[in-house]
């Protein structure tokens, strides 16, 4: 496989900035978009552009078949059983709530909902407002020093009966991997419901749910070279079926009178209003370009550049490394001596260099590190060795700057 090629594909990369080419090493945060899923995006609002499900003319029959086809896709790619088991949504964020909102009925005062410590606060903050609503208690599953889950709490906790256990596939701050089907294993064996935020996994990972166990897998379409606002939530159908619809209204009602409304069918009952057509379109050539290119080969590619990248890093004097290991996925997290995070990445943007720094949206995980924050750099299928040498000889430049 020609990666270099496959860059090619990606016009975004092709530019310059303060009179540097682009080193992008933000793709954990949104992934960039090849032709393929630009020209189909496109395609549909300048041939067909009309509403799915709802109409007898030919535009609309046409969209429709393009929407439901992506389904279809969806199912085969992360191995569903059935194609109701796919719900479209609008990213992870809105799919955890989904099943969270609908499960709200299920949980009693006083069960315990799991969650790991590296979990993004999207599996986080919903879990908490239904835990506000029912009575039912957080319990984070702990880390051990070199920043994996500690499965010796995790099994503790589970001897509580939690209702939810609710995991990360791969951390978005760290880059680390979960052994997430043990964990779901242990948890499913004493009657959790478990759902897996895939998000940072999906364009890295072979993604099979009928091998992950767990009953609801979440992901979302712009960490896949997808668009942003689609996003994907699978789930084993009686769950899925017992779930409380989070929106109401719309394809998602089968009969409407002023006193009872009957809900639809999944997976429409869980689909309301106007879908986002065109980001589904654009996610079903985004699954077409990476099933184009062996699974094999991509992660074959990804793990050399990460291993370059941490060992390149841990060369570098003065750096940090968190959760550094080397089956981690797609991302390393770092810090510059004691330097402010925001501080580095804007030196490095000077030099066109775009990495991420914050909390990444895991706050609680950096209180666990006790740091405020951390630059990120992370790879996608388009990377290169020159992006890394790059990012190193500018990390350098900053050094230089900082410590002259």
């Amino acid at each position: 496989m020609d990666f270099t090629q496959v860059r090619t594909q990606f016009p975004t990369l092709a530019q310059t900035l303060n009179g540097y080419p682009l080193c992008y090493l933000d793709t954990a945060a949104t992934s960039h978009k090849p032709h393929q899923v630009l020209e189909a995006m496109t395609q549909f609002y300048r041939n067909t552009n009309a509403n799915v499900h709802r109409a007898a003319h030919q535009l609309s029959s046409q969209a429709t078949r393009e929407y439901e086809a992506v389904r279809d896709q969806v199912m085969h790619f992360i191995h569903a059983k059935q194609r109701e088991e796919i719900i479209f949504t609008h990213g992870t964020t809105e799919a955890i709530n989904m099943v969270a909102n609908g499960l709200v009925h299920s949980i009693r005062s006083g069960q315990y909902i799991l969650i790991d410590s590296l979990a993004h606060h999207a599996n986080i903050v919903p879990w908490q407002v239904i835990a506000a609503q029912t009575g039912a208690i957080i319990k984070p599953i702990p880390l051990t020093a070199e920043g994996r889950l500690d499965t010796v709490a995790y099994e503790a906790l589970l001897s509580h009966n939690p209702a939810i256990v609710a995991l990360s596939h791969v951390s978005n701050a760290l880059g680390v991997l979960n052994p997430i089907e043990t964990l779901i294993q242990k948890a499913k064996a004493v009657g959790a419901i478990t759902l897996v935020d895939g998000a940072q996994a999906v364009a890295h990972l072979d993604i099979d749910v009928q091998q992950i166990g767990c009953d609801f897998y979440a992901f979302s379409g712009h960490k896949m070279y997808g668009p942003t606002g689609i996003g994907v939530l699978y789930g084993r159908f009686h769950k899925l079926d017992s779930l409380t619809p989070l929106i109401t209204g719309g394809e998602m009602i089968k009969s409407v009178t002023f006193k009872h409304t009957e809900y639809n069918v999944l997976p429409n009952r869980l689909e309301a209003g106007t879908p986002p057509i065109a980001e589904v379109i654009g996610l079903g050539a985004a699954i077409s370009f990476l099933t184009h290119i062996s699974q094999p080969k991509r992660s074959e590619h990804e793990i050399s550049l990460l291993h370059y990248l941490q060992n390149k890093l841990s060369n570098l004097e003065g750096i940090t490394l968190y959760g550094a290991h080397s089956d981690n996925v797609g991302a390393v997290a770092f810090n510059l001596h004691n330097e402010h995070h925001q501080d580095v990445g804007a030196l490095l943007d000077q030099q066109a260099i775009a990495i991420r720094c914050g909390h990444h949206c895991a706050m609680p995980l950096m209180q666990i590190l006790n740091i405020k924050g951390c630059c990120r750099a992370s790879i996608g299928i388009y990377t290169n060795k020159q992006d890394i040498d790059h990012f190193i000889d500018g990390l350098k430049t900053v050094q230089d700057m900082l410590y002259p």
